[in-house]
């Protein structure tokens, strides 16, 4: 009898450790996916509608101001200038597909004692105006080696700035007086002493005004006489977070590299440019510190303009760009180095409930299907046990990151949560399905190019916290960890790498905008395009309806397709592909499409729901035991590793059954509590997207039939019945699912 207790007890406990919840049924997981649906609609419905028509034009509507140095040595320079006005304007022009309103300004300064000392014209639009007053300025002039640069950035302070791009394009063979400024030497400075000349200014009094005023700065080096100029006002600039930049031929450049950071968004451009002792390069350097500055310029803007100006007008005059009014307060980061193996490190277990996409078996027409309706990118209920860091290691405007990982597996995770809790489960489905679709874009692109130049997208799920559980309404997010070097390769407001343009994933990257564009007839381009290597994360989609993808902020509808064409060039891919939309049909409103796409070669996604990297069918891993999924190298040796023997809650005898819990959870469903033979519910195989008013091509098998011919099912026979009712009866709350 003590034998038996024993027995009874150690069986009990078995019980209780692996026994969980049981299982969503059907009913219940249909049902909350129609909720997840009627709440789509409600918040799509109360989305403000998009109002960026215009958005290219104001922000690319551009106030350009030369500040030239008209002492004696630089009469060829102002020749050069006056010479390529036109054309500087034409360029311009063409670069913002003639949308833009351009206005030029010249400042000319010489030194302290020249008469005159400044000369100046204000904005204006006219081109003949602007040729007439550089004819007037005369090259003369200077007594000592520094002339009065401050002199003229104050005249240059005081023009009147309207547009929101501002740009102030600097030619310079000299430096500014003060010893901080250059290392002439006092000897070669008549005021070597900061703040002694006539005017008494500073350098940093005028700078931060010019950073107030969100004016890009582009200097054109004629010389290294102003190295210690550009690095000291480099340095000025840091407050703007700008991209900064100095020659590779500045005397400063190295200490400038440790104390810079690149950056495509939101900062203000400050640029050294070689023009060297010839001026032909001068159109050419003016025209892109100008598109450059824009690009910044939208980048600022299109936030603002995107949320709270949504129903509003978009104004051409100059506002203070500013964050979001919801942004997040800074939080403490935690600045460590994850470490996923230690136990107990990741400190918080959240038990979620939510949502991913189907994993898909793509077909000739998922693509089509995918862009006809949202409704044909489908989703799957998840539930699912996570363990987290509880201290972000990252921060967005919005959402703060942290590192996770499922209860059942060792892919590592990043967790994405909204700090004030007010974003809904609807949001975070839409970028679901925005990230599927780009998935789609990617299967077929790949298919056209091989593995040379191919890309992939990670997958997102969106969850809220189970009722009572510590997250309460709180939703987040869940995508894989991306390891390595992060890229970004182009934005969803013009900005293109130039870094790495030799880079196949850069070549790849840009080639795939254009692609999305092309294939989808003009109606989606995918951009805002980063990651590590070939795999990406958090893209944008501008749409031609505006309905489409509503909620997304990134969303800029054809003033996106407009910042991409306006600097996308056609490389080596885009003519493999045989794309024939350009900038040329954006402007004309006239589209030429490549007709006919090849079917695509036969390309599977990783059955791993919070997986699904695209995988050649050929390279993919299948197994007998789980017929019809397909799996990458990282997820094919867990299906085995976590696998266990378990109990079955069915009815006598008592026996056990082997079952791979990490197949249940890339599922999103809970390891069931009973062998094959005693389940009754339905098994879901991978399903192709099924487009509207078809029949949906779901795959159901049940009870013993879905068993695997071969499947090993370990049982163990007990004396009597009685034994088991016993065990059943002190387990009653581990029912099977």
């Amino acid at each position: 009898m003590r034998r038996r207790a024993e027995e009874e007890h150690v069986l009990v406990e078995r019980l209780k450790r692996e026994g969980g919840s049981p299982g969503l049924s059907a009913t219940e997981a249909d049902r909350r996916v129609r909720e997840l649906k009627r709440q789509e609609r409600e918040a799509s419905a109360e989305a403000p509608r998009r109002s960026t028509a215009g958005l290219f034009k104001a922000v690319c509507s551009t106030d350009l101001l030369f500040l030239i140095d008209t002492t004696g040595s630089m009469a060829c320079y102002i020749e050069a200038a006056k010479q390529q006005v036109r054309s500087i304007i034409n360029d311009i022009g063409v670069a913002f597909l003639n949308e833009a309103e351009v206005r030029m300004a010249v400042v000319g300064y010489k030194d302290h004692g020249d008469s005159p000392n400044i000369q100046f014209l204000d904005f204006t639009p006219s081109v003949d105006q602007v040729r007439s007053f550089l004819n007037e300025l005369s090259a003369t002039g200077g007594n000592d080696a520094p002339e009065d640069v401050l002199g003229g950035i104050r005249q240059a302070l005081n023009a009147t700035w309207k547009h929101q791009t501002r740009c102030i394009i600097h030619i310079a063979d000299a430096p500014p007086h003060g010893r901080t400024l250059h290392d002439l030497g006092d000897g070669a400075d008549s005021y070597s002493t900061p703040g002694s000349e006539p005017h008494g200014l500073t350098h940093a009094q005028l700078l931060s005004q010019m950073v107030g005023l969100r004016i890009n700065y582009a200097l054109l080096r004629v010389n290294n006489s102003t190295d210690r100029m550009a690095f000291t006002f480099l340095q000025a600039y840091a407050v703007a977070s700008p991209d900064r930049s100095l020659l590779k031929t500045n005397k400063y450049y190295s200490q400038a590299c440790s104390s810079t950071k690149r950056s495509s968004t939101g900062g203000l451009l400050f640029q050294e440019a070689d023009l060297g002792i010839t001026f032909s390069a001068l159109r050419h350097l003016v025209v892109k510190a100008v598109t450059a500055s824009a690009t910044r310029t939208a980048a600022r803007s299109a936030p603002r303009m995107s949320k709270a100006g949504a129903g509003k007008k978009l104004d051409s005059q100059l506002v203070v760009i500013e964050e979001d009014d919801d942004r997040v307060p800074d939080v403490r980061l935690e600045a460590v180095s994850p470490q996923w193996n230690t136990p107990g490190w990741l400190n918080e277990t959240l038990m979620l409930e939510g949502f991913s996409l189907d994993v898909m078996v793509h077909d000739a027409n998922t693509l089509n299907d995918m862009m006809a309706h949202d409704d044909n990118i489908t989703m799957s209920v998840l539930e699912l046990t996570i363990h987290k860091r509880r201290q972000p290691f990252a921060q967005g405007s919005i959402r703060v990151a942290s590192y996770a990982r499922t209860a059942v597996s060792t892919n590592r995770y990043v967790a994405k949560s909204f700090e004030r809790g007010d974003s809904r489960l609807a949001e975070l489905a839409e970028g679901v399905r925005c990230q599927a679709l780009c998935k789609s874009f990617a299967l077929e692109f790949n298919a056209l190019l091989g593995d040379e130049h191919s890309i992939d997208f990670i997958v997102t799920a969106c969850f809220k916290g189970k009722s009572g559980g510590p997250l309460g309404d709180t939703c987040i997010s869940l995508e894989p960890f991306l390891e390595g070097t992060y890229v970004k390769y182009n934005s969803n407001v013009g900005y293109v790498n130039e870094d790495i343009p030799d880079d196949p994933s850069n070549q790849a990257a840009q080639a795939f905008s254009h692609f999305t564009f092309e294939r989808s007839r003009g109606h989606f381009l995918v951009s805002d395009l980063q990651g590590v290597g070939e795999l990406l994360t958090d893209p944008a989609i501008h749409t031609l309806d505006p309905e489409r993808f509503i909620m997304s902020t990134t969303n800029f509808g054809e003033d996106g397709f407009k910042f991409f064409f306006a600097s996308h060039e056609c490389n080596n891919v885009c003519r493999k592909l045989g794309l024939k939309s350009s900038v040329s049909m954006i402007i004309s409103g006239r589209y030429e499409f490549r007709e006919d796409w090849p079917s695509m070669a036969d390309a599977v996604c990783c059955s791993n729901k919070l997986c699904g990297r695209i995988l050649r069918r050929t390279s993919a891993n299948e197994s007998e035991k789980f017929p019809g999924y397909h799996w990458c190298d990282i997820c094919w040796p867990q299906l085995e590793s976590f696998m266990v023997k378990w109990i079955c809650v069915g009815p006598a005898p008592y026996h056990e059954f082997e079952v791979s819990r990490f197949f249940y959870e890339s599922q999103g469903r809970s390891t069931p509590r009973k062998c094959s033979e005693h389940r009754e519910e339905d098994v879901i195989a991978p399903r192709a997207t099924v487009p509207s008013g078809k029949k949906d091509a779901t795959i159901r098998r049940t009870g013993a039939a879905s068993r695997k011919k071969g499947a090993a099912v370990l049982s163990t026979a007990v004396a009597d019945g009685s034994f088991w009712d016993k065990l059943k009866s002190a387990t009653v709350a581990l029912k099977g699912d």
